[in-house]
């Protein structure tokens, strides 16, 4: 990476970091509520969804921010982003059925 690669990018940084410090230190409305303003996509989650996205979101973005690996936070969107998306597009959770008792592999 360049450095002209890397200020863009710590740049695109500061100004994430300023909206959603913004929109964490907001009185007005739910958490949620005003993550939705920024990010439209989470309307498409359930209300207990939206709530969950907003907290990972911030959780992850703090954990960005202080480390300086951006990946985080983008990995931590990008996954509840397409959530939203697969919701809106008529998917359904799909409960999982686990195996009840440890099965043993031998080795070939």
């Amino acid at each position: 990476m360049s450095k002209s690669e890397s200020q863009a990018r710590d740049q695109l940084l500061e100004i994430a970091a300023a909206q959603l410090i913004a929109v964490a230190t907001d009185d007005r409305g739910s958490l949620e509520h005003r993550m939705s303003q920024m990010f439209p996509w989470m309307l498409a989650l359930s209300p207990d969804g939206q709530r969950k996205c907003a907290h990972d979101l911030l959780d992850a973005s703090r954990a960005s921010f202080s480390t300086g690996q951006a990946h985080l936070a983008i990995a931590e969107l990008t996954a509840w982003k397409e959530t939203a998306s697969a919701l809106a597009a008529g998917l359904t959770p799909v409960q999982a059925d686990w195996l009840e008792a440890d099965i043993t592999v031998e080795r070939p």
